[in-house]
Formats: structure tokens, sequence, C-alpha cells
């Protein structure tokens, strides 16, 4: 039943990897008639102007009653970290568990070892000088410059600054080093515009002193920015990593739960979701609790009868019974795979 599922998020995934952005868009009509397919064209799709937009998801009725539902799937960010040594170290694992797709770069055998660095996707050993010819940094990008020496902050700043700007540029360094290395930039003519979108010192000012504690003031540092820029330019991305599994997994899926929007502090976000068999075994989570449980048996419904639903799910109730710190509102859409 699941195998056009599988089908499609391979497809999707297929085209993440080559790092393009796309948008599943899927039409349900009402009963059982549901289309859907892929673009990378999301930029040139006609939406009404009473169309929903929350996060990720653009959702609106036709007048034949339709629902049209546009989720919108970036590449996984890439965060890019110049340094190998103990900062680096820490701040991979911590990026990699908040979903970055992380490049350690360094100059030093020693230091340039993917066995240093397990949880990195790409462990470059070369000259900072050849950064631009290696990595191909662009407007999607976090970088994190934590070298051992403002020369080779310098190269490579020269580098980033000799291409588009990434979302996030921070360099570690004391003051003067930091100082040091801009006025050298300026003398150099890059603009002062340039100059100034620089994160440095990098991190939030939390007081850190160890690496793995500075390491969380960088990471902290890039979410807030990730999340304010990325909301900005409509940057946010539904879930790849349920979407990953289903192009593995999906023709066991019976049943596909999506949240379509959401009010108030609630445990997952606006494109998450989650696929169910009719016996109960679940791919995702649109997060636990009393609430995905009411879902699932709705889901059940869907299954049998066939067809396609939306759900209001109010966690006010069953987050006050279970002492959980959500209590929003979702909108769910649920779906016969």
């Amino acid at each position: 039943m699941g195998q056009r599922t599988k089908e499609l998020y391979s497809e999707l995934i297929g085209i993440l990897a080559e790092g393009k952005k796309a948008a599943l868009v899927s039409v349900y009509k009402p009963g059982e008639t549901v289309s859907k397919y892929i673009t990378t064209g999301i930029e040139t799709l006609s939406l009404p102007a009473d169309a929903v937009t929350d996060g990720p998801v653009t959702h609106f009725m036709s007048e034949d009653q339709s629902l049209t539902v546009v989720e919108t799937y970036l590449p996984r960010p890439r965060l890019i970290i110049l340094g190998g040594g103990h900062i680096a170290l820490a701040l991979s694992g911590m990026a990699k568990a908040c979903d970055f797709h992380v490049i350690v770069f360094d100059d030093r055998p020693r230091f340039a070892d993917q066995a240093r660095f397990p949880s990195a996707d790409e462990v470059i050993l070369d000259d900072f000088s050849n950064l631009a010819d290696r990595l191909h940094i662009g407007s999607a990008d976090y970088v994190a410059i934590v070298t051992r020496g403002h020369k080779h902050d310098k190269e490579c700043l020269e580098a980033i600054l000799g291409g588009e700007a990434p979302i996030y540029t921070g360099m570690i360094g004391s003051k003067r080093r930091v100082a040091l290395v801009m006025n050298m930039l300026a003398e150099a003519g890059y603009p002062n515009e340039r100059l100034d979108e620089i994160y440095s010192p990098i991190g939030l000012h939390i007081g850190a002193v160890t690496p793995a504690e500075i390491s969380v003031s960088i990471l902290a540092e890039i979410i807030e920015v990730k999340r304010k820029k990325k909301s900005e330019k409509g940057g946010l991305s539904c879930d790849i990593e349920t979407a990953s599994l289903l192009a593995e997994k999906g023709d066991s899926s019976d049943a596909l739960i999506t949240i379509l929007e959401t009010k108030g502090p609630v445990p997952r976000e606006t494109g998450a979701k989650m696929s169910m068999s009719y016996e109960g075994s679940l791919i995702g989570t649109i997060g636990g609790g009393c609430a995905e449980s009411d879902v699932i048996g709705e889901a059940r419904a869907v299954i049998r009868g066939g067809g396609w639903k939306t759900l209001e799910v109010d966690m006010t109730d069953t987050a006050e019974e279970d002492g959980m710190v959500c209590g929003g509102y979702m909108t769910v859409l649920i779906e016969r795979s």
C-alpha cells in the first residue's frame, strides 16, 4: 500500500542530496482522490491570497473543497568548521545532533582525521588558502572559524568574503586578535558592510570557558541566527529526518500524518510528519503523549475507510494532565498512504 510513498520520498531525498530545495505538492479532493508531485520550482507556484502559511507548510481550500498542501524541503544546512582543535571537536558533535551537515577543515593531518571527528559528515585536509577551491561556500551555509591563529583566520575570511555571504560567519579570538584581522581586511579593500556581518568574538555571551561551553555558546548563536533569518526568508524546512526514513521504509506505511499548522507551545513544529501501519508501527512522531494516541486512533479509521481528513488537536488539557510544558493547538492532516 505504501510503495508509492516510498518512491515519492526517495525522489524527494534524491533532489535534496543534490543541494536543491523542493516542494511536495499534494491536492486532496473530496473523497479518496489524492494527487502528489514534487517540484523544484517553488517560486513559480501560484498560491491564492488567502493561503495559510505556517513555517514550511502552506495550505488552502479551493471552491470545490479540495485541499492543497505545499510542503517545502531544504537541503540539510551545512556547518563548516574551520579548524580542528578542541572547540571543533565538541562543536561538531553538538551540531550533528542539531541536524547540521558538518564539515571540518584543517591543514594538519593529526587534526583533519575522520577518526577524530566520527560525527562529522566530511573532514578535509588542506591548506586554508585553498578553502575557496575545496568548498564553494554559499548563502545557505554557516561557518565557524576556530583556527589556531590570525594568519589562518585571515585566509579563511578572504575566501569567504570573495564569494556569496553565508547566513552566518563567526570567528573566535580575543578582541586584539579580532581587531588585527579586521584591520588587515579593511586595508585590503574588503567592504565594511561585509566585515560588519561577521560575528566576533564568536558565540553568545554566557561566560563560557571550557571548549564544550564555548561550543554551546557558538551553536546557540548559530541556531538563533538560523531561526531568525530562515523564518524571515521563508527558509524553514519540513521534517527531513522522517522523509529520509520514508524513503527507506515507506512501503510499510498505511497512513501519513502531517502537522499543517500550530498555535501556542506544541512538542513538534509545523511540517513534522509521522507514518504508521494499521498494526501500530510508527515512523517519526508528531509529539507523543495522549494527543498522538488520539491521532493514531483517527488514522486507523482513515486506513479502514480510505480518503483523508484534517483534525484539530487541542493539547491544553493533555498537557496539564501529563505535566507537559506544551499546551497549544495543532492542525494535522491524516491520509491513507
